[in-house]
């Protein structure tokens, strides 16, 4: 099925897991894939899968814990792109410690504030037409109570990082319901996720004898693609927005992850931390 030709789809974390998996399958549907990735050595036999299979591919250098980097891989994702029908934003991290290049919470500075600016850069090449933006959550952003933001302006507070993980998603639910706001009347629509419980390189930074215990109970990178492919791809939510998705169905978030004031505070912050404008639209 090549239903995707002339499609333009940004992908970040295609290397491996979930990113990777994604990347393939929108490939094999005809798909004109730029992965956004940390090495573009670790991209290559990504890149190659995708062109042997009839699908074309490239890769854009990025690392979404320094904001130059997110910069300067929105302004040659533009360059090559001018027009980009879905952005999945993909990678993240999860039981990290300490801050970014930028001094923030490094957690929440690759999971929310990366993929933030990321988002915002790319908008000339994604409004003014039908598009989507699906950002890869979890359900850990239940565990979170809400965003102490004075806590994302210093090294990472617990021990193992996960209530850090757990508001990073949070923050990935609240951007989603408010780009969404923003944006949905200039054709934007955004989404966001819970792909399951998946053994990808996420948890790479967890002890190793705890790593491969925990990765065994995991479902695969396959597995954890669909709902990713739904969101990104599916006919059924053309017409929603600014939603929760699992196992290809939407679902209700947390209650504070519906918060309007909590989502709108956030951009407020992230814009500011980012050096955008807050006010950019209603």
């Amino acid at each position: 099925m090549r239903d995707l030709e002339g499609r333009v789809v940004v992908v970040t974390g295609a290397t491996s897991g979930i990113g990777r998996a994604t990347a393939e399958a929108l490939g094999r549907r005809g798909a004109r894939l730029l992965l956004a990735v940390r090495s573009r050595e670790r991209t290559e036999p990504v890149v190659a899968a995708i062109r042997s299979g009839g699908g074309e591919a490239d890769s854009v250098e990025l690392d979404l814990g320094e904001l130059a980097s997110v910069r300067r891989a929105a302004s040659e994702l533009l360059a090559r792109a001018p027009r980009i029908d879905v952005l999945v934003n993909n990678a993240g991290l999860a039981g990290g410690r300490g801050t970014t290049r930028d001094g923030f919470e490094v957690t929440f500075g690759v999971n929310h504030l990366g993929p933030f600016l990321l988002t915002n850069l790319l908008l000339p090449g994604l409004v003014g037409h039908p598009s989507r933006v699906v950002n890869v959550s979890s359900k850990a952003h239940l565990n979170a109570a809400g965003v102490d933001f004075a806590a994302q302006r210093v090294p990472t507070r617990s021990r193992t990082g996960f209530p850090e993980y757990g508001v990073s998603k949070l923050c990935n639910v609240l951007f989603t319901r408010e780009l969404a706001r923003r944006y949905g009347d200039q054709g934007l629509h955004a989404y966001a996720l819970h792909p399951g419980v998946i053994a990808t390189r996420i948890w790479r930074r967890l002890p190793w004898p705890v790593r491969p215990l925990v990765m065994a109970l995991m479902r695969s990178p396959e597995q954890g693609a669909r709902t990713v492919l739904y969101c990104a791809t599916a006919p059924a939510v053309a017409g929603e927005n600014g939603e929760y998705y699992e196992r290809e169905a939407r679902r209700y978030p947390s209650r504070v992850a519906q918060r309007d004031d909590l989502a709108r505070e956030l951009w407020e912050k992230s814009a500011e931390w980012t050096g955008l404008p807050a006010s950019a639209a209603p």
